[in-house]
């Protein structure tokens, strides 16, 4: 009989995770270095919902700015991030009188950058680009149109084509189709106080642009260059290589084009190389750059590219580069497919004139602008997650140090906080925006510790520095390894001078003696160390136990009469399932964590027997069949499943 209380058991709770699959799918599994170590809810600080949902938007967002400005379908809004209020709403309908059907003119914001003395707008217009500069008015609250623009080459025909935009001093660089169809992309200088230049033809097959930066070089601005970062179809056909091939590009900044005889309007620095994330002795690669944040430094050649790569087998990557690898490339690589001598000025090279360049130098750039070496990085974060978003920040923690906390959106709606720091990445949390809508954008304002993200329905900012979520104990806020937040006799709070924290590797011997004992804080109940949840229970009905995750990174035990039971893990909490109450089966239980070596009591419970005058009574009162077998009972299987039921609805709430 035992036996069959067993499978009973067993099937049962197979059956119920089945059931459960949709929710449980999204939880993390207990116990590994690959999930994240805590879920973190409730950490938005302000909120802005749409009117109505919106397929795409783009921000505007400055640090040190109160202002974050927001483009939609057929507007412009100026918010206060502060408290989330309209400052300003300005409309941008389609033009009049374009003929079209309703869907098609919507007029979708893609671009707006701070250029010149204005504020520079591009939309689709009804799948005829268009541009605007706003400038406010006279009283200085609200905007007014002062010019527009053909908006071709800067702006998408629609928002789902591929673009991009960066101000740079004055100028305004941009990538955009040319045509409706999303063809003839290039990247190209369009407006502003330089000649507009642009690329040409052979550069590039079919690319996909995904950034634009412009590094600053303090003491020799005429040889700063600017940054492209996409990918493009590979020429190769055969079958086992990939499609796509991820790339850096660069121009110069001073770069005016060639003379008027030879290459004018073209760009006459532009190189490209293979930007490469693998294991090399593995042959593993992953080929499809995603997304790119670039992190300024005080040597320019310092600065670090965070590059979000994904694969074919489903898998992401983030590899981190630096300007100075990338620079040793363009300026030390042989050109590929180019075999004579080099011509001084070596191609690409910033000159303060290019016009006078010679066609020789130039010649190398419009045959064979690409280099025969590669920047490889070995990747330094690798997940089944599937991102689409990166931002990163430095932040100071306790031990005066500087770490970089990297934030990455996944296509389900979810954040993940990540430690780089030590040999490998460290998965603090993860937050969940969304149940339904991917994350359109993320901006990140370091100086706020703030993360303002925008979906769908709304735009909300993240607080970064939720350390209330780590206040257990000195042990639990170290072992979060969390940059933002120490340990202080007020608690988790953000980090201090003198507080504890062990970024390294969450150590908790830093910890003094008599903090290391944990204590389980929920907004609930508070259960110390010494308290037991008491439960009084009948014989032969079945009944369970259960105890909050608090860290998914640890492994989770019930303890019972000197024996150790697993954990069932139902969403955030540790269940411990009786099939049926028999005698061995009273008494104190205990849900442990081990974490690091760190051993802690989550909660405790003392079940004692609860006599029943007629020990039937629990089935008949429910309308369950019962059967009697000598001193056991057959565990009916709907009392199983409305005790289970009624343990994941108490999980849910």
């Amino acid at each position: 009989m035992k036996r069959l209380f067993l499978q009973t058991w067993i099937l049962l709770a197979a059956d119920f995770q089945l059931i459960l699959g949709a929710g449980l799918k999204d939880t993390p599994t207990l116990g590994s270095k690959d999930t994240p170590r805590l879920l973190i809810r409730d950490i938005i600080t302000g909120t802005f919902e749409y009117e109505t949902v919106q397929n795409h938007s783009v921000f505007l967002y400055q640090e040190y700015s109160k202002e974050l400005y927001v483009g939609g379908a057929n507007f412009v809004l100026k918010l206060d991030v502060n408290n989330y209020h309209i400052i300003e709403k300005f409309p941008l309908t389609t033009t009049e009188q374009q003929q079209c059907e309703e869907e098609s003119c919507e007029n979708v914001i893609t671009v707006i950058e701070k250029f010149q003395d204005s504020l520079f707008v591009c939309g689709t217009n009804g799948h005829r680009p268009q541009c605007w500069k706003l400038f406010p008015s006279v009283q200085n609250q609200t905007f007014e149109v002062m010019e527009s623009y053909e908006g071709t080459g800067i702006s998408p025909f629609v928002h789902t084509q591929n673009y991009l935009s960066l101000s740079v001093e004055g100028d305004l660089y941009a990538a955009a189709p040319l045509d409706a169809d999303g063809s003839s992309l290039q990247f190209r200088r369009k407006a502003g106080s330089r000649t507009n230049v642009w690329m040409y033809d052979s550069w590039v097959s079919e690319p996909t642009f995904i950034s634009a930066s412009w590094v600053k070089q303090q003491y020799d601005p005429d040889d700063e260059k600017i940054y492209v970062f996409f990918r493009e179809k590979n020429s190769d056909p055969s079958p086992e290589a990939d499609p796509w091939l991820s790339r850096v590009g660069r121009v110069c900044k001073v770069d005016e084009g060639g003379s008027k005889r030879f290459f004018q309007n073209m760009w006459t620095s532009f190189l490209k190389a293979r930007l490469v994330c693998g294991f090399r002795k593995e042959s593993l690669y992953f080929n499809r750059l995603q997304d790119i944040y670039v992190m300024d430094a005080e040597d320019w050649h310092d600065t670090k590219v965070y590059a979000l790569f994904s694969s074919s087998w489903n898998s992401t990557a983030v590899c981190v580069y630096s300007i100075g690898m990338i620079e040793d490339v363009f300026e030390n690589s042989t050109f590929k497919g180019y075999d004579k001598e080099i011509p001084h000025p070596r191609p690409g090279t910033c000159v303060s004139n290019s016009r006078s360049l010679p066609q020789a130098t130039i010649n190398i750039i419009k045959d064979y602008p690409e280099m025969t070496d590669w920047v490889h990085a070995a990747p330094f974060y690798v997940s089944s997650n599937n991102y689409t978003k990166i931002v990163v920040d430095r932040v100071q923690a306790a031990d005066q140090n500087m770490y970089n906390v990297l934030f990455l959106a996944t296509d389900s709606g979810k954040i993940h906080k990540v430690l780089e720091a030590g040999s490998e990445p460290f998965i603090i949390s993860e937050t969940r925006l969304s149940n339904t809508s991917s994350i359109q954008v993320m901006k990140l304002d370091s100086e706020k510790k703030k993360l303002v993200v925008g979906i769908s329905e709304k735009i909300s900012t993240v607080d970064l520095q939720r350390c209330q979520e780590y206040n257990s104990s000195c042990a639990d806020c170290v072992l979060a390894r969390d940059p933002y937040c120490a340990w202080t006799p007020s608690g988790c709070v953000p980090t201090v001078n003198g507080s504890i924290q062990n970024i390294m590797n969450g150590g908790i011997s830093v910890c003094p003696g008599e903090e290391t004992k944990a204590v389980n804080r929920s907004k609930r109940e508070t259960t110390w160390p010494n308290s037991r949840t008491m439960h009084s229970v009948p014989q032969n009905v079945p009944f369970y136990l259960s105890c909050p995750i608090g860290s998914y990174h640890a492994e989770y035990t019930w303890e019972h009469r000197g024996r150790s039971f697993p954990c069932l893990q139902m969403l955030s909490s540790c269940l411990h399932l009786i099939p049926s109450m028999a005698q061995e089966n009273y008494g104190d239980y205990e849900c442990v964590s081990i974490e690091r070596n760190y051993r802690k009591v989550v909660k405790k419970y003392r079940l004692i027997e609860q006599e029943l005058p007629d020990e039937s009574r629990y089935f008949k009162t429910n309308n369950v069949p019962y059967q009697r077998n000598g001193a056991t009972t057959v565990v009916p299987q709907i009392a199983w499943f409305t005790l289970l039921a009624e343990a994941v609805l108490g999980i849910i709430k």
